[in-house]
């Protein structure tokens, strides 16, 4: 089982803001378990904390502004793509100033830093969310729209659009994230000339340049005008009737500006709050749609908080009824577990069918089947005790007995077809043969019970 990743030690950046202008030092921290990453603004006199998640932002016009309780830090998208490719789940950012520096426009420098540092594998298991059916946000009047289909990994294709001769359509994909030091952490951002003025007249990247940007010239203007804007840009006149790209620093990539949205589709999906497995589709992607779809996301999550287990009836199990019968003391017609297909250092997921030839149907009721929720316990007791045992040198010689049974819950009714999965979890480790445990029921994608149960592990063979 993958664990949470935080950083090995902290590490500081200098930089300009690309909207204020103003000098910038932002520091990565560590952060504990279950932390996430939240952004610090150690210049105010109450030094707040941002969460940084998809609800918290307020502005995607130009980069991603997050806010809380009037405070603001923008241009977080680069720093969060480097942290989410990197693996690194908690982590603690302290800027001075209400921006993060642009640095040269990519995410280069934060994933250096943290390739510099190392990362530590924490002991809290990672949480991915994982995508089991299609999930789409489109905008009509844009024509953007962000797709996600189910996938072992997390991976990305994305496609941009442009009205423009310089830069119409390309194409980027990143199919595993270890990649993404070599392949998009490098992407610069990129303005079009026509867009520079609005910006500017819109209070934006008034530290923007040639060394955090590549500019898209592919419409002619007057000399006069070019000149004029030359010297916004605090950079040498250039004659007007030449089109193309303006930058110091040849582009690393022909498709660099695709690598780039896909850069930050990255980091703004990284403020869903946990990682995905899911294939995301993108097309014109931008900040405003990248937020429209984390925060779809996040409402997937928050109503399938405890995701069921994947359950695949044509992989062999890890435990069948054979060996069940081995480890545990049950039979018939007491033994609810038919079979168990996963198993880690402390959770376990096992399978039981519910048929309508159980015994207890004649009497839980005769005319409308339902399975008694003190079986639905049992059966979910029975798959923890045998997540207990697995873990002993000779399980044969021990049984597990209930001590305790809390916040029991009942969701829905069994019924004869349904196929009940249980997923049960260590919620300590075992000491002094006492053992605690949560599990979950599900039919399908719902959770029919839960409950937390304690066992004692008894040797008595």
């Amino acid at each position: 089982m993958l664990k949470q990743k935080t950083l090995k030690g902290s590490f500081t950046l200098n930089g300009k803001g690309l909207h204020t202008g103003v000098k910038l030092t932002v520091t990565f921290n560590p952060a504990p378990e279950h932390h996430g990453y939240k952004i610090q603004r150690i210049d105010l006199d109450d030094q707040p904390i941002i969460d940084a998640i998809a609800d918290n932002v307020v502005d995607t016009t130009r980069g991603t502004v997050l806010a809380k309780n009037g405070v603001k830090v923008s241009t977080v998208e680069h720093a969060m793509a480097a942290l989410y490719a990197a693996g690194i789940d908690n982590c603690l950012i302290q800027v001075n100033g209400p921006e993060l520096p642009i640095l040269d426009g990519s995410s280069k420098a934060y994933v250096e830093c943290i390739q510099r540092v190392g990362i530590e594998e924490q002991t809290a298991p990672k949480d991915y969310y994982i995508i089991k059916s299609k999930i789409e946000v489109r905008d009509e009047e844009t024509g953007s729209s962000i797709i996600v289909l189910p996938d072992d990994k997390f991976s990305l294709n994305v496609l941009i659009s442009y009205d423009s001769k310089i830069l119409t359509n390309q194409y980027a994909t990143l199919e595993n994230m270890d990649e993404f030091p070599t392949e998009i952490a490098s992407a610069r951002t990129f303005v079009f000339v026509r867009e520079i003025e609005p910006l500017l007249n819109a209070g934006l990247i008034k530290g923007g340049d040639l060394d955090n940007a590549i500019v898209i010239y592919e419409k002619q203007m007057t000399q006069e005008n070019f000149d004029k804007l030359a010297d916004v840009m605090r950079v040498p006149h250039m004659d007007a009737s030449h089109l193309g790209y303006i930058n110091h620093i040849p582009l690393v990539w022909p498709n660099e500006p695709a690598r780039h949205k896909l850069l930050d589709i990255i980091g703004d999906l990284a403020l869903i709050g946990k990682p995905i497995k899911g294939r995301i589709i993108a097309t014109r992607p931008g900040h405003t749609i990248n937020n429209k779809f984390a925060r779809q996301l996040r409402k997937e999550i928050r109503l399938h908080e405890i995701q069921a287990p994947i359950y695949n009836c044509n992989e062999p199990p890890l435990m069948d009824v054979n060996r069940i019968r081995e480890l545990l003391p049950h039979r018939y017609p007491f033994q609810l577990v038919d079979k168990v297909i996963a198993i880690g250092a402390n959770h376990i997921v096992g399978v039981k069918n519910v048929t309508s030839n159980e015994p207890f149907f004649q009497g839980h009721f005769p005319q409308e089947p339902v399975m008694p929720g003190v079986l639905q316990v049992e059966a979910m007791a029975q798959v923890g005790g045998l997540l207990v045992l697995n873990s002993l040198a000779e399980p044969e010689r021990y049984s597990t007995y209930f001590l305790k049974i809390d916040n029991v819950k009942f969701r829905q009714k069994v019924v004869p077809g349904d196929t009940l999965v249980f997923r049960v979890e260590l919620l300590a480790p075992i000491r002094r043969g006492i053992s605690t445990m949560k599990g979950y029921i599900f039919v399908g994608e719902k959770i029919v019970c839960e409950a937390e149960f304690m066992a004692q592990i008894v040797k008595n063979k």
